[in-house]
């Protein structure tokens, strides 16, 4: 009886052990990537990435709007990144360091 209830535990318990750490795996991708970083500012962004491929207007108080390029979207508090957010299924590969 013993077995059948850790065995019953260990298989409720397994996935989300799996998600914790594709999720710890994520958030050290996210680190190496080359997206905008919080802070910046709209300028700031455009200037290094790019004309994004859609605007979304403000809304809120205090306003957010987004900005989409193909890999990620950026969100906006007036003229500052909140955060950037990979789109689904999107890996990017840090920068390469030549020499």
């Amino acid at each position: 009886m013993t077995r059948m209830v850790l065995t019953l535990m260990l298989a409720f318990l397994a996935p989300q052990a799996v998600a914790d750490v594709l999720l710890i795996e994520e958030v050290r991708q996210a680190e190496r990537m080359e997206v905008p970083e919080n802070g910046m500012t709209k300028a700031q962004v455009e200037a290094r990435y790019g004309a994004p491929s859609d605007r979304h207007a403000a809304v809120g108080d205090p306003p957010i709007s987004q900005w989409e390029y193909e890999r990620w979207s950026v969100y906006f508090e007036y003229d500052r990144v909140l955060f950037t957010v990979l789109h689904r299924g999107e890996v990017i590969e840090p920068p390469t360091r030549n020499g």
